[in-house]
């Protein structure tokens, strides 16, 4: 399934399912086909988004701490190239960051 974002702040964001579907919980929307976050909503899901960003910035930071340590039984693969949570948020906080400052609402699935 595909989300598409939609404000008339902003040009839509599109995103695959298991991603939004990562954001919205993050933000406290339960995953549905069709929803809203209120423009009055929005200040609170930045700043639900700002803290879960930031403790995965953390946690990324001590694993590739973890992960440079000399370990002499340690495979030599390469390091997994998953995009980090920063990565996947920032379109949808942009536009939420936009929506706020106009006062509107995001809506996807309509």
């Amino acid at each position: 399934m595909i989300y598409c974002f939609k404000s008339r702040s902003d040009g839509d964001v599109v995103m695959m399912a298991p991603a939004a579907e990562q954001l919205l919980r993050l933000i406290g929307k339960e995953p549905a086909a069709q929803g809203i976050i209120e423009a009055a909503a929005l200040p609170a899901a930045l700043r639900a988004l700002g803290s879960a960003v930031s403790q995965s910035v953390s946690q990324d930071a001590a694993a590739a701490a973890q992960a440079n340590d000399p370990d002499p039984g340690a495979d030599d693969a390469p390091a997994d190239e998953a995009v980090a949570l920063h990565q996947r948020a920032w379109p949808l906080v942009e536009m939420m960051k936009r929506a706020q400052a106009e006062g509107h609402d995001i809506v996807w699935g309509v």
